[in-house]
């Protein structure tokens, strides 16, 4: 059971959530957090979804039925909020009747007549409350959640250039192969010191390799021509 000045714990939240689905309403005491209110008993009876709002408990507070966070209550003790039993009146009473104030409700229960004194017996009740009414809790505006943050990953591995997007947990482009001219355009949005410095470190290896491959590609032509010719001298 959480303490009045700590809150309800995630395992208290539960059970409150499974009490309601029950049809109970759990009493709870506001804590210190919940402000002028604090030590005062409430009935928990509703729980909304704490992604909008902090403010999820909804507690019924005398006439009210107002949004707070797990930290402005915590569950009320056993026994809380019970009235001692009053004695039994040793003769019956006849109770005039009672002027009640703004400050006061006014409960009237019959009880069972008597043969002997024909006298009707009324047990008056008098709820006390308070002279100053609750401060009423102005529930707090949920913030709108924004869209979930896009990542678009340029990336150059093994000779290709690649482009993938995402948003949030969902891919919304897997790695497709860009020409090297359209990554460089790409890079050269980038202005952050060494990107530009890598990048021309990349292509310069990659013209490297292709005048390479060309050399040797020019090489072999050659030594087929030459070979085409000796066969054509032949014939």
């Amino acid at each position: 059971m959480g303490a009045a000045g700590q809150g309800l714990s995630d395992d208290e939240v539960r059970g409150i959530r499974e009490a309601l689905s029950a049809g109970r309403k759990p009493k709870v005491v506001f804590t210190a957090a919940a402000g002028q209110v604090a030590g005062q008993l409430g009935q928990v009876v509703e729980l909304t979804d704490p992604a909008v709002s902090d403010e999820f408990v909804v507690v019924r507070f005398g006439r009210d039925e107002l949004p707070f966070s797990p930290a402005d209550v915590a569950v009320a003790p056993r026994g809380a909020g019970r009235r001692p039993a009053e004695p039994a009146s040793a003769e019956p009473t006849v109770v005039e009747p009672t002027v009640v104030e703004p400050e006061f409700v006014l409960d009237r229960v019959p009880q069972p007549r008597r043969e002997e004194s024909k006298v009707e017996t009324v047990e008056t009740k008098v709820d006390a409350v308070e002279a100053k009414p609750p401060a009423r809790r102005v529930a707090k505006a949920a913030k709108p959640k924004g869209p979930a943050g896009l990542t678009v990953t340029l990336a150059y591995a093994e000779g290709e250039w690649t482009v993938a997007a995402q948003q949030g947990g969902k891919v919304l482009a897997k790695p497709y192969v860009l020409k090297p001219a359209e990554a460089l355009r790409m890079v050269a949005l980038v202005d952050v010191p060494g990107v530009h410095e890598a990048v021309e470190q990349i292509l310069a290896s990659e013209r490297s390799e292709a005048e390479r491959q060309a050399e040797r590609l020019r090489a072999e032509l050659a030594e087929i021509e030459a070979r085409l010719a000796e066969l054509r001298e032949a014939g």
